[in-house]
């Protein structure tokens, strides 16, 4: 499953042929998505605007996905709270979306019948871009690019006041690890990799990074993958030192990628609307395929 932001649609992709199976159509820039535990469903926010530097307002949507007929089920009316950016779900299936504007996560208990939000918290912070959340949605951890902050917020109890914490300049990549002890950031403007200890909300450990880190996904092997915007890149980073262990260069710009831990793999749209498959052991392009306008979030389906 890809969203093809510019072609303002989430298509479906055979990933050994790069056969385009199906699409969806959507309103105007859909961008980030989850998708339930049993597969079922995927939830897509409305962004509404192609990049974070847009005066304009944005959706206002979720656009809720029948994965197995590859069709719009249903949309839930999020006014006022526009361009909604990150997603995410917790083992409950409940989910929550983080609307940049207002700064405010939204929580929906029963997103297959909600219409509205089950409840609401504050993200403490500006432009509110995205979010890690704990597997049993306790907490959230939201990146606010125009306050430059990480805030660590309860979503389940809004008298919890955020915890504030500078990292850096734009901080945009987010990555909890499997023990949901340390959460790692990637600062594009500062150009480091950060983490931090998820219980104090201190930061542990600072490294350096090539241009424009903007996404961190986590490795089979507990290392990570840091894809670089302008760097045009991606690197492999050592969990706990932070250093760069390996890196290669990239035909293009990657927006986003996904991970097939099973077979030691990463998808990575590139800017060139291509979809590059990564071998992680060697970091070489073993196969790519053309996409439509824009490829970015990418989640599979069937894992090797």
């Amino acid at each position: 499953m890809l969203i093809e932001k510019s072609s303002h649609c989430l298509s479906f992709y055979h990933v050994d042929s790069g056969r385009l199976v199906d699409s969806v159509a959507l309103p105007e820039f859909p961008h980030e998505f989850v998708v339930d535990s049993e597969r079922r469903h995927a939830y897509v926010g409305h962004y509404g605007v192609r990049t974070s530097s847009s005066t304009e307002a944005g959706g206002s949507s979720i656009f809720v996905i029948d994965i197995a007929n590859r069709r719009l089920e249903r949309r839930i009316d999020c006014k006022p709270y526009h361009r909604l950016h990150g997603m995410g779900i917790d083992r409950f299936d409940r989910l929550y979306a983080l609307s940049e504007t207002a700064g405010v996560l939204l929580q929906f208990d029963t997103p297959l019948t909600d219409e509205v939000p089950t409840r609401a918290v504050a993200s403490g912070g500006l432009k509110s871009h995205l979010f890690a959340l704990s597997r049993d949605g306790q907490w959230a951890y939201c990146m606010n690019l125009l306050s430059h902050t990480v805030t660590k917020v309860a979503p389940q109890n809004a008298v919890v006041a955020p915890i504030a914490v500078s990292p850096g300049e734009k901080p945009e990549g987010i990555l909890l690890s499997s023990d949901e002890k340390t959460l790692y950031i990637s600062n594009r403007i500062s150009r480091t990799i950060v983490a931090i200890d998820t219980e104090t909300m201190e930061i542990k450990r600072r490294a350096p990074s090539r241009p424009d880190p903007a996404r961190i996904y986590a490795m089979p092997d507990n290392r990570l993958l840091v894809v670089n915007y302008e760097g045009r890149s991606a690197s492999v980073i050592d969990s706990e030192t932070l250093e760069e262990l390996a890196f290669t260069d990239l035909p293009g710009r990657p927006a986003a990628g996904c991970i097939d831990a099973n077979a030691n793999v990463a998808f990575v749209s590139i800017d060139t609307n291509v979809s590059l498959q990564l071998d992680l052991k060697t970091l070489e392009i073993i196969k790519s395929f053309q996409t439509r306008n824009e490829p970015d979030c990418c989640f599979l389906l069937n894992q090797s």
